[in-house]
């Protein structure tokens, strides 16, 4: 009990959330979480605006830098989270899921299949011009395929976007000819 009194007196909720994203404390998570009534605006201004120093790294960069899963499956949750934020290197969550993925192929892959599935863009190149894609090592097939498919379908949905606008825009056109 003690050692969580500590931590309720002695450091604050930024303190709290980044601890709780690096060593995957889903239980600190859930504390901050019942301490702000639950309220998804303050959790995610919390999860969003509080930064590591020197790499500007969010806690959901953190959490997805070292595969804390459950962490991340908390936040994923919670409306409003910034899932494309950057950090110094101009790296979203997803490039260090992926750069993760080097060292836990599986649970890598895992991780980055569920931040495509929260709406994670991976067409988002760093300030190296680098999407996540280009990370992966080249014997990981599956998680490449995966990472491609993931563009290509995004790519594939904003062209049907353009399409359905260019069809909206012929039959105005139609109806305005018609009237005069």
């Amino acid at each position: 009990m003690s050692e969580n009194r500590e931590v309720d007196e002695g450091a604050s909720f930024s303190e709290q959330i980044i601890e709780s994203a690096r060593r995957n404390n889903t239980e600190l998570l859930l504390e901050i979480k019942s301490q702000l009534n639950n309220d998804s605006e303050k959790l995610s201004r919390l999860i969003n605006n509080n930064r590591e120093s020197i790499t500007n790294n969010a806690p959901l960069h953190l959490a997805c830098h070292k595969g804390n899963w459950e962490f991340i499956d908390i936040v994923l949750d919670i409306e409003g989270v910034e899932i494309d934020s950057r950090n110094r290197e101009g790296s979203t969550p997803l490039h260090l899921a992926v750069k993760y993925s080097s060292e836990e192929p599986e649970h890598g892959y895992f991780v980055v299949d569920n931040l495509l599935d929260a709406g994670s863009d991976p067409r988002i190149r760093d300030n190296h011009k680098l999407r996540p894609v280009d990370y992966v090592k080249s014997d990981n097939f599956k998680l490449k395929e995966l990472l491609e498919g993931a563009e290509y379908a995004i790519s594939a949905e904003a062209e049907n976007v353009l399409d359905e606008g260019d069809d909206d825009a012929s039959d105005y056109s139609d109806e305005a000819s018609a009237s005069e």
